[in-house]
């Protein structure tokens, strides 16, 4: 059986290798690490996205990301820097692990960074390139705003799915 070339092969969950198991047709899935936080932008982005084919995927710790990325397959993802590696209250940052580990993947999905707000302009130009370096689509700071966001994901899905918008 040959895979079609419009629909990629998934990764089976049992160890992130690639299956010739078609994804579903007409939808994208977005890995979604920011929603740890309460409220906010990125907690609206499930209701807005959900009806225009986009399945949010949550992942509140460093921890729950990795399994998701293990076990699921990829489109896009938005991933926080300060992402907690666990519930743990002094858990140290998963968001550079988590930005790792997408890199590796074949095909490695389009990535949305979201970044604290940085404290000098300084900072904030050399966090960007960075970010950029290690394959970033873009960067956003906090505290996100709703509209930038939706830009963001729109540019995602017209530079990496050639503007093909799922389907509900």
């Amino acid at each position: 059986m040959t895979q079609d070339p419009q629909q990629p092969a998934s990764r089976s969950p049992e160890d992130g290798s690639q299956t010739n198991r078609p994804r579903r047709a007409g939808r994208l899935n977005l890995l979604l690490s920011s929603g740890w936080r309460e409220g906010g932008a990125a907690a609206q982005l499930p209701s807005l996205l959900d009806p225009l084919g986009i399945h949010c995927i949550h992942a509140r710790t460093g921890r729950e990301a990795t399994q998701l990325v293990q076990a699921q397959r990829i489109d896009i993802a938005l991933i926080d820097l300060e992402l907690p590696m666990d519930d743990a209250g002094d858990a140290p940052v998963a968001g550079p692990r988590i930005l790792q580990l997408l890199r590796r993947l074949d095909p490695s999905p389009p990535t949305v960074v979201i970044r604290p707000p940085q404290p000098t302009r300084r900072d904030s130009t050399r966090g960007l390139a960075e970010a950029l370096r290690e394959g970033a689509f873009a960067v956003l700071d906090r505290p996100l705003k709703l509209e930038p966001m939706l830009e963001t994901l729109r540019r995602v899905v017209r530079r990496h799915y050639a503007d093909r918008w799922p389907a509900a």
